[in-house]
Formats: C-alpha cells, structure tokens, sequence
C-alpha cells in the first residue's frame, strides 16, 4: 500500500510541476511580450516627439550634438540621424556601439521601400524605429533605439519572482498533496492490510470504520465481511473437529483413497488393529503400503466396478487371526465426478469367536449328555430285557447307572456354576478368609483320591494364617479343581506340591505337579469350556471339562491372576495371585 501512496503522490506531484513549469512559461512569455510592446509604444511615441522637437527648433540645419545628447538622455534612449545617403549626422551613443548602429541602420535603410515613411525593426540587442525627416529637397532619417538588455534585465527579475512564488505554491501544495493522500489513502491502506490478512487466514483482522463516505463503506463491509468469515471458519472448525474426533475414535477402521489410488485418510483404530504408521501411509499409493492382499483385491474390485462392496473377510495379522466385515463405497462427486473409495473395517472376531465358542459349547454339551443318557439308557433296557435276574449283573449294571447319573448331574452342576458366574449379576460374599485352613480342608478332600494313586501331596506354608478378602466357597473351589486335576493328570506314584507365599498386598499359591504336561501349542486354550489334554482319561475320571473355565472366571471375579508353566511328560505348575484386599473394596 506503501507503493501505491508513493505513486500516487508522486504523480500528482509530478502533475503539478508539469502545471506549474508550463504555467511559469506562459507568464514569463506574456510578461515578455508585454514589456517589450510597452518598450515599441514608448518607442513609437517619442520618436514623434523627438521628430517634433526638431521641427520646432528650424529643423536639421539647427541641431546641434549637443541637442541630440539632450534627447537621449531625457528619453533613456539613442537617438541617430542619418542623410538619405547612408551618412549619420548626429549619434548620441559611443563609437562601439555606433559602428553597430551604422551597420544597423545602413541595413533598414537598404532595406526599407521609398514609400516607406516610418518603421520598426527588432535586431537581436536593440529595437530600432525610424521616421524619415523632409526638409526642402533635402530627406534625413531619425532613428530611436533602445537597449534588449533591459528587457532582458527585466524579464529575469519576473523569471525569479516566477520560480519563487512556484515553488513556495509547489511546497505548499506538497504538504497538501500529502495530506490529502494521506487522508484518502489511509482507510484503502488498512483495507488492504485487512484483506491480505484475511487471505493468509487470519480472520480476526479489522480495520477501522470511522471514516465517512465510500472509504467508510469500503472498511465497514470488509469488517463484515471479516466476521462473516470468522463465523464460517468457526463453524467449519468445529465441525472439522466433531468429524475428526468421530473419524479417529469410531470402533471400526476407515481409510480413503483418492480417484488416483493415493491414500488421503487412515484413522486411529485403522492403524492400531493393522499397526500401520501414518507417515508410511499418508500420500502413498495403496498397493505399495498395504501388504494384505485381501484388502488390495477389495479396493481393486472398487474401482473396477464402481459399486458398493460388502464382504467378510479373514486376515493373519502377526500370529492372530483376524475377521473383518468390510464396506467398501466409490465416491462420486457433483457431475458423476469419480473422487476415489472409501473402506470401513468392523472387527467381528469376537463375534465368530463367540459364534464358534456356541457351536462348541452345543456340540460338546451334547456330546456330554449323550453319553451318560445313553449308558443309562442301555444299561436299563438290558435289565429289563431280564438281566436283572442276575444278581451280579443287576448290581453291575446299577453300579454304572448311578455312576454316569453322578457323571450327569457333576456336569449339569458345572453347567449352572459357569452361567451363574457369567452372569452380569454374580457377586461374591466377600469376608476375610484364612487362605491356609481353606487349602487343608482341599487337602483333607481329595487324600483319598491321592492314596488310591499312592500320589503324594507336599503341602508347606511357613505361616499358618494368611488372611485375605474372598469368597471362601469359591476360593475352595478353585483350589479344588486344580488339585483334583493335579491329582487325575498325574501318574501312580506322582508328587503335587502345593507352596504358599506372600507379600504386603498379594498372596501366591503355586500347584505343582508330576503329571503327563500340557503341549506349548494347548496352553491357551485349557481355559476355555470342554477343552481336555487327554480327553480319554478326563472321561474315566469323571471330568466335565468345565473345571478350568470356572476357575478363570471366579479369579477374575477376585481381580486375581493365573499363569501356567507345563512341559509334555514332565508336569504343570499353575500359579494363582490374589489381592489380600480387594482394589474395588479398597
């Protein structure tokens, strides 16, 4: 805006100078021509006064030099005289000056007509008039001239008087010219300050609006338009944030690829479920980043037919196994405009986890129940059929009968333990319990069962209280069940150890056995409902499959933790955390 004053300025400056130069010429010329036609009417004047003044004193014969010096000194001028032959009589000014005059006015005289009876002539430092003298037959010629230098003296002094009072007019119409720039520039400079700062984006900007008129009118819409500005971004702020906060924390994943193939958007969990970088991602061709080639197909298939695609697919993310039900949309702008794709990831592992822990649970629960009913079933149609006259077959078969009834109901108990524990209502009666006397009632419990395997249990704790918050029948039953375990996996002659530990806020209780091991590959799934290591040998035994499960879930109802270590052949070592006070009940 700086620029555009100084041009301005300088313009009408420049403008002005240009006036004042031409307008200086003008005067200086018109007050030349005025001078100098004053100087030839003075002229033409006096040469008649002079021309009577020698008519008056008996004409030429009577002038003296004397008399002639007289003129010029009163009228200020030089006065000449000459014959008709070229000859001058009477010179009232010095030799130099005179051979210029001679020369002079031999030239009028050469050049002036016979009828010529009075004249002018400009030369370059004098004005010469004449006037032809009849006297008799005799004819003489007075000439009067007058020195330029004068006027030019003259014409000087109005020159400076000239540049003086134009340039006191160009100073003075300087300061003005300023001023008045100043004054009509201001409001259009910080007008344009605004704008340029309302380009860069900085809505805040405002310009000052006390002006009046169309500068005034300027600087009040361009603060309108500055508020109506900062109003959008606002609002297009605010929405840029309520749609990035639900594009980066919506539960599925979501990646955009422009028409081009260059992925433009990847949102956080996106990135967390296929650990992608963003920096790797962001502005890079789609094929050339994502190394799943499930997905590349699916956005192949998009752009190919530019139509919506829903499928489910499996993917090997790291060693998990991953399914995703994937909604693939084209984008199609205004005028059929193709603008790219648009993917959304829904996890439902868990959801074909749960739908294959259903189908397991239906088929083993069957396959559970089906079993002993079908025992039962035989054994009591044998009977009927008359084997129950036989004594010892009648007690056999009865024997085997109530066995797999106890077998039944063992696992319809199991059954309502775990949905009970499930459900989002279960709670503990949670009270102080002495850990150590609940694990000499297991011991007490299942010695029997120990001695019948001649399997020894090496139980040791350095204290005999060791108090916690618990439910002291579920805590019992936990312990139970892996000692049992402990006992069933375990060989004739085996050892299950049982050790006890604490510190200020945990105790630990490790179950360590000789038994048959579990394999590397089935130790994360000996947790889940049915699942057996030996399935032969669970079933002789008496075993649910359902026993681990519950002990998961009512540790967990404990906020306790369980490890296991287990080598095939060589045993498992189960190790069993709990809080001596609940963190919930803290």
């Amino acid at each position: 805006m700086k620029t555009f004053r100084s041009k301005l300025f300088f313009a009408i400056i420049t403008l002005i100078i240009a006036v004042l130069l031409c307008l200086g010429l003008l005067l200086g010329q018109l007050f030349k021509s005025y001078y100098i036609n004053v100087i030839d009417e003075r002229l033409s004047k006096e040469i008649q006064l002079v021309a009577g003044q020698i008519e008056e004193i008996g004409g030429i014969e009577q002038l003296t030099q004397e008399k002639v010096d007289q003129f010029a000194n009163w009228l200020g001028v030089n006065v000449t005289i000459a014959n008709a032959n070229d000859r001058v009589i009477f010179d009232s000014v010095n030799k130099e000056i005179q051979m210029k005059n001679r020369k002079t006015i031999n030239e009028i005289l050469g050049a002036a007509d016979s009828d010529e009876q009075a004249g002018k002539v400009v030369g370059d430092d004098y004005h010469y008039f004449w006037k032809e003298l009849n006297e008799g037959t005799n004819s003489y010629y007075l000439f009067l001239s007058a020195e330029i230098d004068e006027v030019k003296s003259g014409y000087s002094q109005i020159w400076w008087i000239l540049i003086i009072c134009l340039s006191l007019a160009l100073i003075l119409i300087i300061f003005l010219g300023a001023a008045i720039t100043n004054r009509y520039t201001r409001p259009i400079d910080s007008a344009t300050r605004v704008a340029i700062e309302l380009a860069k984006g900085n809505y805040r900007a405002r310009t000052y609006d006390n002006d009046v008129g169309e500068a005034g009118k300027l600087n009040s819409s361009i603060n309108i338009l500055a508020r109506n500005l900062q109003d959008m971004e606002k609002s297009r702020e605010m929405h840029q944030d309520r749609l990035s906060t639900l594009i980066e924390n919506m539960g599925s994943g979501l990646i955009l690829i422009d028409s081009k193939g260059y992925i433009n958007l990847v949102n956080r969990t996106y990135r967390e479920v296929f650990h992608a970088d963003v920096t790797e991602y962001m502005d890079e061709l789609y094929y050339n980043v994502i190394e799943y080639k499930e997905i590349t197909e699916l956005i192949e298939e998009l752009f190919m037919t530019e139509q919506k695609v829903r499928k489910q697919i499996q993917i090997l993310i790291g060693i998990h196994r991953k399914h995703f039900e994937v909604y693939g949309v084209p984008i199609i702008g205004t005028n059929d405009v193709w603008k790219g794709v648009l993917l959304v990831f829904h996890d439902i592992t868990e959801i074909k986890k749960l739908e294959q822990v259903r189908r397991d649970f239906v088929a083993n629960v069957s396959h559970e129940l089906k079993t002993p009913i079908t025992s039962i079933k035989g054994f009591s149609e044998t009977l009927l059929d008359g084997a129950m006259d036989d004594q010892d077959a009648l007690n056999q078969f009865l024997t085997i009968i109530l066995q797999e009834s106890e077998r039944l109901q063992t696992l319809i108990q199991d059954l309502l333990d775990l949905s009970k524990i499930e459900q989002q209502g279960f709670h503990l009666s949670i009270q102080e319990v002495n850990i150590i006397g609940v694990l000499n009632e297991v011991v007490m419990m299942v010695k029997r069962r120990a001695e019948e395997k001649e399997i020894t249990i090496d139980y040791k704790c350095e204290d005999e209280i060791i108090e916690m918050e618990a439910d002291v029948n579920r805590i019992k039953q936990i312990f139970l069940n892996i000692v049992s375990n402990a006992i069933s996996y375990t060989p004739n002659e085996g050892k299950v150890s049982i050790r006890v530990t604490e510190d200020q806020q945990k105790v630990y209780i490790k179950i360590i056995d000789t038994g048959i091991g579990i394999k590397e590959s089935e130790i994360p799934r000996i947790f889940e409902r049915f699942y057996r290591v030996d399935k032969a040998r669970s079933r002789n035994s008496g075993g649910t499959g359902l026993g681990l499960a519950i002990v998961k879930h009512l540790l967990e109802a404990h906020k306790g933790l369980i490890s296991v270590e287990s080598k095939s052949g060589k045993g498992t070592a189960f190790l069993l955390t709990f809080y001596k006070k609940l963190p919930d009940s803290e």
